[in-house]
């Protein structure tokens, strides 16, 4: 909306600039000699209003760089943690799947302890991952 208004104030402002510049250098009998003090002056103003206007929007560029960055940071920041939690459950995961294969001739199927030990191994694994991310500063 700014960047609208700025391009909409140069369109205008242009155009005075070059008459201003026209007049001043016309060589006509109805441009007095105490007039051309007023022409110089408001050729001034004009510079210095288009000047303002480039400023502006030199200060509207880098606003709208930093406002892009700060959202190029939160989104990598939501990323970097979908991250560690899927790579902390891809292992837990694959453990899962294998087991739930139903195979016949799996030993650990056979023990009674199987199902606490395997249960425990994942536990231990997500803690053991969990930590190691936390002493990383990734979570």
């Amino acid at each position: 909306m700014q960047k609208r208004d700025l391009i909409f104030l140069r369109k205008q402002i242009s155009p005075v600039r070059e008459l201003v510049n026209a007049l001043q250098r016309a060589d006509s009998r109805l441009i007095h000699k105490t007039t051309e003090i007023y022409l110089r002056d408001l050729h001034d103003h004009v510079i210095s209003v288009m000047d303002g206007i480039e400023s502006f929007r030199d200060i509207l560029s880098g606003l709208h760089d930093i406002y892009i960055s700060s959202i190029n940071l939160k989104m990598n920041e939501i990323i970097k943690v979908l991250t560690v939690f899927s790579t902390i459950f891809m292992p837990l995961t694959f453990i899962t799947g294998i087991y739930g294969m139903n195979f016949e001739h799996m030993p650990e199927l056979k023990w009674e302890t199987g199902y606490y030990e395997i249960l425990s191994l994942m536990m231990v694994l997500a803690l053991t991952m969990v930590l190691y991310f936390k002493r990383k500063k990734w979570l």
